[in-house]
């Protein structure tokens, strides 16, 4: 069994579950009074982190474990759920790259993080180019239909 604490609580102005819009989204990450206060040193040495958070208010009723249209539009592709990057997951983990703003303390601010407003945060992780993608990223062209809005204001 694995048994996972978050490390820290997202806060934004974002309380709705939107698929749509998250571009200049600035995020608040407070770490956890549980951790001691210099987790944070040296993150804002690194331009983007990683950010590992937990889809804390999908409905248990609506995970899917196989394939479905994407955002439920029956005019794109039926794919398995790991083909894509839905919020209705087995295990209801997200993962996005960020802008590193500041720090405050045990406040790290980020941009574009596309979590709601108090969503526990698992992780945090910083990147680095060794870790990025050494080729050519390929992806099917309904997913270029699906992000076409995702990071307007």
């Amino acid at each position: 069994m694995i048994n996972l604490n978050p490390i820290g609580i997202a806060y934004n102005q974002r309380n709705e579950i939107e698929d749509d819009y998250w571009g200049g989204i600035v995020s608040q990450i407070i770490i956890d009074s549980n951790l001691p206060q210099d987790a944070l040193d040296g993150i804002e040495s690194f331009s983007h982190v990683d950010v590992i958070y937990y889809f804390h208010q999908v409905d248990q009723d609506k995970i899917v474990t196989g394939a479905r249209h994407p955002r439920n539009d029956h005019s794109l592709p039926k794919v398995g759920i790991f083909g894509q990057r839905g919020k209705n997951r087995p295990n209801q983990i997200g993962l996005t790259t960020v802008k590193v703003v500041k720090t405050e303390g045990r406040k790290l601010m980020v941009e574009g993080l596309d979590c709601i407003n108090e969503t526990p945060i698992l992780d945090i992780k910083p990147v680095m180019q060794e870790f990025l993608p050494q080729g050519p990223v390929r992806q099917p062209k309904w997913s270029h239909e699906i992000m076409r809005n995702y990071w307007n204001n």
